[in-house]
């Protein structure tokens, strides 16, 4: 018999409270956790600055973003997520940065394996779901996307 199900290569990561799940092409790197100071009069959700590849990305706290409090991983726990962004809206914005709180985890998923689950959702998630078993939050890239480009000038 011949299956044609489909899968998915995805990526969770793990924030204060929850764990996200993205595709993996959505991400263009993880690095260890490094970034510069977001300085006085930032927004909350900012958490600084990472240098890659020559650029300066905007590094984000999708606790703060999502309407908690910012937080910055622990002692050699952290890592920082460079985002492909989606938005054809800015040719300046190529790249944005999520802060982890761990180390994300690579999962393959189907279609058979992703349930929605009712739950409250914030300004950064678009719904929570059910991976067989383990619950994650499928963030809100385009919202994600509209706060890292407030940070150019």
């Amino acid at each position: 018999m011949k299956d044609n199900s489909q899968t998915l290569s995805c990526v969770m990561i793990p924030v204060s409270r929850r764990q996200l799940i993205l595709p993996n092409v959505s991400i263009a790197e993880v690095v260890d956790y490094a970034s510069t100071d977001a300085g006085i009069g930032a927004p909350d959700w900012l958490a600084g600055q990472l240098e890659w590849r020559g650029l300066n990305l905007p590094v984000i706290s999708y606790d703060a973003a999502n309407g908690g409090t910012l937080s910055v991983p622990g002692e050699n726990r952290g890592r920082i997520v460079v985002l492909n962004t989606i938005s054809n809206t800015n040719k300046k914005l190529r790249f944005m940065a999520l802060i982890t709180q761990g180390i994300p985890s690579q999962v393959r998923i189907t279609e058979d394996q992703l349930k929605q689950l009712d739950g409250e959702n914030g300004p950064a998630d678009i719904m929570q779901v059910d991976v067989d078993g383990e619950i994650a939050w499928i963030p809100d890239l385009d919202y994600l996307e509209s706060l890292a480009s407030e940070t150019l000038a």
